[in-house]
């Protein structure tokens, strides 16, 4: 089967009635003072002790307005790597703005926002949409979700399904951005940028005879879309990248049709430079003029071994142990036998799995990819 080698809105209230509030949720401290009348006799035998304090007395304050961008027209604005460490994020009632957020969040609501341009660092949770028209965007989160928005332009990466309700005009590309901190930024949302689902959108509401949703261009660029910001900005300090071959997240064709017939299954075991591997193998790979179709970073049992990589599978077990796989799907032809040149020169000292012919290598994405979508609930 496979080869191995080591080495707020303007809406009225009664229009949403589950409309979540646009406020957010930020870490805050209460002091509770205690008072004395004028007859209280103090304790201790001296009164020129500074008061007691508390861990919680030396937070520093938190002002929910720096979670906040409202009401804001034409102006590019945004907040810088750190600014955020985690917190919620609301953004509303914008119209004509470039808006950059370069930092990790836990969630983001974008609310009756008109012709902006968005890069959303990545969000731990849920990135949600709601009554946007004209919207170009960057995202990087763990649930993406619109409703009554219009006109939609989406570079995306996704671990779940996207989710698209009552809304129209929308498209979808594959996520391509880069600045220093990304990468540190994506751990610490807890996302994988090898578990990105942009082309498999689910329309809650649908229209006979109508599509609500589509993919963009294969060669659209987010340069197009959105701009980097001005050199006169407050981000003029981020070295950013629109750049397609910078890109933390790699460039996938999705769901788009295949160029080939051949595809190959490469997957990488854990070790100290899993990822570092894996970027690597996608460079000397599409160099080549090899196309990758699909990434994902999944744990394995056992069990799933033997039904993934069956014959195979009894070389393989010990090495799931050592944490989650990282698998590609390349498409092009001659790609298994090239892919199998790639292992034994760069990769001889590396635990990995590639397809051994092609004429079983589709049967071996076909297994791995349909037990990876299971696994995680797609």
């Amino acid at each position: 089967m496979g080869c191995f080698f080591s080495k707020k809105s303007k809406r009225k209230s009664g229009d949403k009635e589950d409309r979540t509030p646009t406020t957010t949720t930020v870490e805050t401290t209460t002091t509770v003072e205690t008072t004395t009348t004028s007859n209280a006799v103090p304790l201790g035998n001296s009164t020129d002790e500074a008061p007691k304090q508390y861990s919680w007395d030396k937070r520093e304050k938190v002002d929910p307005k720096d979670y906040m961008l409202t009401g804001l027209k034409d102006v590019t604005v945004g907040r810088l790597p750190g600014k955020l460490n985690g917190q919620q994020f609301v953004i509303q009632e914008c119209e004509n703005c470039n808006i950059y957020v370069l930092d990790h969040s836990a969630t983001i609501t974008i609310d009756d926002c008109v012709n902006c341009r968005i890069v959303l660092g990545p969000v731990k949770g849920s990135v949600f949409f709601r009554d946007c028209k004209d919207i170009k965007c960057v995202v990087a989160c763990q649930q993406f979700r619109t409703r009554d928005c219009k006109k939609m332009d989406v570079f995306l990466c996704c671990a779940t399904q996207p989710i698209i309700e009552s809304s129209t005009g929308m498209k979808f590309g594959c996520f391509q951005y880069f600045y220093p901190e990304m990468a540190f930024h994506f751990k610490d949302a807890g996302l994988s940028i090898f578990n990105n689902n942009w082309s498999n959108i689910h329309d809650f509401t649908p229209v006979s005879g109508e599509n609500n949703w589509s993919l963009l261009p294969e060669a659209s660029a987010v340069q197009d879309f959105v701009p980097v910001p001005d050199a006169e900005s407050e981000f003029k300090s981020v070295r950013i990248s629109n750049d397609p071959a910078r890109s933390i997240v790699p460039l996938t064709k999705g769901g788009r049709r295949k160029d080939s017939e051949e595809s190959c299954l490469f997957v990488f075991f854990a070790g100290e430079y899993t990822t570092a591997n894996a970027r690597k193998m996608i460079d000397e790979a599409t160099a080549k003029g090899f196309v990758l179709i699909q990434t994902k970073e999944v744990s394995m049992r056992p069990e799933d071994v033997k039904r993934v990589f069956q014959n195979s599978a009894e070389d393989l077990v010990e090495w799931i142990t050592k944490g989650p796989v990282i698998a590609l799907e390349l498409n092009g032809d001659g790609v298994v036998e090239a892919c199998k040149n790639i292992a034994n020169e760069v990769f001889s000292g590396t635990k990995v799995f590639v397809s051994d012919n092609k004429n079983t290598s589709s049967r071996d994405v076909d297994s791995f990819f349909n037990f990876a979508d299971m696994q995680m609930g797609l």
